[in-house]
């Protein structure tokens, strides 16, 4: 169908598959797009926080009379108040742990305990640092693997939340840092190991990272008449309207929750962050409240998880895998977040891209005294691979075997099943792996260096399982000049979700992307998504976009012909008007998505329907290593990965690098430092995150592939290019000077130490 007198079509137009430019891209430029940043509000109140200082403790008494005493300051808020809106107000996707404001305890550096409103916001700054809390300081857990036995307990009482059917599961249990223990069993990996002709264990380590979306938290509210609007800077708006909903009490159609773009999100911006703040205080206040959080504030906000894990394989002569035992303990820090999903969802995949018979998996999701831990682009994956690529390099090289070929005689291809028993479908781990040797042109000669520049070369390949059971729905208007608006609740954060959802409609109505408005989320209008996660926007709600668009041409095609026009070849304004006898009426459209998912057996893991798709990414690194330094130089990163279809190839080549770089960056260098609890570096000044010299050059392909569940055959990519970027260049270091390290960061002073040791000259820390 098309626009100005063309012919009405059912066939495709070729809008999928083509690099248009992004729809935003023009307002971005100009500075015209909108974020929550910019925004005010009559008579709006800006709230500061103040936040404990100690990682563990009861709070005595709270003294806010010398903050109420700043000129300018409307109000103090501490968490009694809160409770006076709110009987019961913990928060949280997996389990009801987080308050809104601490109350009788804090459980980490940092913790939000009260807020100062004022209209001045530098007036709130100077009073929130006036207030005076007295404490009982507690003992304090910090390390993911000490918090399994630890006799510090960060939550007495632990409620599951009940929210997500895939951890419904969770249990009420008492004084126990566990938030969540999943464990998979498949074979015999005891007698496995036993039958083995060479077993290989290793312990690796990740760090504590920040996702530094380059807009901070910033989150505001409205009150109404008996009701609140929320405008948020949240990659779940239906999550935080069925939330906030749930906290006050009153139905869903009370809260209304608004997103303009995002400044970046990568998971940060998930569930309840600030947002049943800002609501509680508009309540309180009956006036607007906005709170923005510095850059140092997202320190204290959300992490990604540092992990443990131990890993341990059982290898024949020829170099087959028969046997892999996995232990990952993942650092959750202080609240729960979305930490027990990442746990199960991710730690079933930690056997690695390979087809072994005999699997036994613990994964433990874990409390300490840290600030929460959540989403992070790669949901715990790149933690995995991580560990799993280092240790089958390692196997490699103590087998003499090249590491490619190592890999393709272990590789899981389709129609076998994964550990969990899902049989593997439309992923292209084979294609993907033989793609990056051949960009790699590891069978040719490479130049080693000489000197102290030394040089090597290191490959890795990773995937993903979907997060299942979710929900999307879709709205599509088209009206009677043939123009048309999209109505869904995908949140673009800048990876061009908006494009790609009008390039699916555009494909099947048959007009032109230009034609397409992207209504953005807002509750009372576009419909329930159930977030912007883990690359499941292409798949699940372009599904949903693509069967509301069907649903809408469906329609105008019985229009055309109730009214006796050859139905594919009268243009779409002359439907309208032969229908309504003028240019007038609208022909709506609706779609839903939801993923066919069986949950995994509680005592084995197992399921035949654990994930709507896969996602395959691999990374090739060239390094060059200063041995009087330890300084790496990363000089080539090749990322290949499976997306299926891509809809628009340029958005996803911009995703790939993009999350290459990022992954660099917490390969590399960057790392929260701690001490007692405290955050020490939370600063950019501190807190390195990549710049343009240290970016290498870099290719990004996609291999020829197709996702059959997928709309037009596509899959999502934003997550992919971050699996293998860590143990690429880890592998590459250890061919150029032979030293192998366990710990992320790779910083030059751990590689010079690692050649140091190696040099039987160890330096003294």
């Amino acid at each position: 169908m098309t626009i100005g007198g063309e012919d009405l079509k059912t066939a495709q137009t070729g809008t999928v598959g083509r690099s248009i430019p992004r729809l935003e891209a023009a307002a971005k430029v100009a500075g015209r797009a909108e974020y929550v940043h910019n925004l005010q509000l009559p008579g709006m109140l800006h709230g500061k926080i103040f936040r404990s200082p100690i990682a563990h403790g009861r709070i005595k008494r709270v003294d806010v009379s010398a903050a109420r005493a700043v000129a300018g300051v409307h109000r103090v808020v501490t968490g009694e108040d809160v409770r006076a809106i709110v009987a019961d107000p913990h928060y949280g996707p997996a389990f009801h742990d987080q308050p809104i404001l601490a109350f009788e305890k804090v459980r980490y550096a940092g913790e939000p305990v009260a807020v100062v409103l004022a209209s001045d916001p530098h007036a709130a700054e100077e009073a929130a640092q006036l207030i005076d809390v007295q404490y009982e300081a507690l003992p304090a857990v910090f390390d993911e693997v000490e918090a399994m036995t630890s006799k510090a307990v960060v939550h007495e009482v632990l409620r599951p939340a009940g929210a997500f059917p895939d951890l419904r599961h969770l249990q009420g249990r008492k004084n126990t840092n566990v938030a969540l223990d999943f464990h998979l069993r498949r074979g015999d990996a005891g007698g496995a190991f036993s039958r083995a002709d060479r077993v290989f264990e290793h312990t690796f380590h990740t760090q504590q990272v920040l996702h530094v979306p380059l807009e901070p938290f910033v989150s505001a509210a409205e009150p109404g008449e008996g009701s609140v609007t929320i405008h948020t800077a949240s990659k779940s708006p239906s999550f935080v309207r069925v939330e906030v909903a749930r906290l006050l009490g009153w139905p869903e159609n009370r809260v209304r929750v608004k997103v303009p773009y995002l400044g970046g999100g990568f998971g940060a911006k998930l569930y309840i962050k600030l947002e049943a703040l800002v609501t509680v205080l508009a309540l309180l206040t009956r006036r607007p409240v906005k709170i923005a959080l510095t850059m140092e504030e997202q320190f204290y906000t959300l992490t990604r998880h540092a992990a443990s894990l131990r890993i341990k394989s059982g290898v024949t002569k020829e170099g087959r895998i028969t046997a892999r035992e996995c232990e990952v303990w993942w650092n959750g820090g202080a609240y729960a977040d979305i930490g027990p999903r990442v746990t199960q969802k991710s730690g079933f995949t930690a056997p690695g891209p390979y087809d072994i018979e005999n699997v036994s998996i613990d994964s433990y999701a874990l409390y300490t005294n840290l600030p929460p831990a959540g989403a992070l682009r790669g949901f715990g994956i790149p933690q995995l691979v991580w560990a799993y690529e280092s240790h089958t390099d390692m196997i490699a090289r103590e087998l003499a075997m090249d590491p490619v070929e190592f890999r393709r005689r272990n590789i899981l291809r389709d129609g076998r099943p994964q550990a969990t028993g899902t049989v593997m479908k439309d992923a292209a781990i084979e294609k993907v792996l033989e793609r990056l040797a051949a960009r790699m042109e590891w069978k040719k000669p490479f130049e080693r260096g000489s000197g102290t520049r030394r040089r090597g070369r290191g490959i890795a390949i990773g995937f993903k399982a979907s997060i299942s059971p979710t929900t999307s729905v879709a709205i599509v208007n088209l009206y009677a000049d043939g123009s048309c608006a999209l109505y869904c609740s995908t949140v673009d954060m800048g990876q061009g979700s908006d494009t790609a959802m009008a390039q699916i409609a555009a494909e099947v109505l048959g007009i032109p992307v230009e034609a397409i408005t992207v209504v953005h989320p807002d509750t009372d209008v576009t419909p329930y998504d159930m977030a912007t996660l883990g690359s499941r926007s292409t798949y699940h709600m372009g599904n949903a976009v693509r069967r509301a668009a069907e649903d809408a041409r469906d329609k105008l095609l019985a229009a055309a012909r109730e009214a006796g026009l050859p139905a594919e070849t009268t243009p779409i304004a002359e439907v309208f008007r032969r229908k309504y006898g003028m240019q007038a009426g609208n022909i709506v459209g609706t779609g839903s998505f939801i993923p066919a998912y069986t949950p995994t057996d509680h005592d084995t893991g197992q399921s035949p329907n654990v994930t709507p798709f896969w996602m395959v990414g691999g990374t090739g690194a060239e390094v060059e290593v200063d041995t009087e330094t330890g300084r790496v130089r990363v000089t080539r990163l090749v990322n290949v990965a499976d997306v299926g279809k891509p809809v628009n190839p340029r958005i996803v080549e911009t995703q790939l690098s993009g999350a290459a770089v990022m992954q660099l960056g917490f390969t590399l260098f960057e790392k929260m430092q701690f001490d007692g609890g405290q955050v020490t570096n939370a600063s950019l000044a501190e807190y390195k995150i990549p710049g343009m010299r240290d970016i290498p050059v870099m290719e990004n392909e996609a291999v020829d592939g197709a996702e059959r569940g997928g709309p037009f055959g596509a899959k999502g990519v934003g997550e992919t290019g971050t699996f293998s970027v860590s143990p690429a260049i880890a592998n590459a270091i250890e061919d150029a000077v032979g030293v192998r390290l366990m710990s992320l960061p790779l910083t030059p002073e751990a590689v010079y130490r690692a050649l140091r040791a190696k040099q039987g000259k160890p330096l003294d820390d």
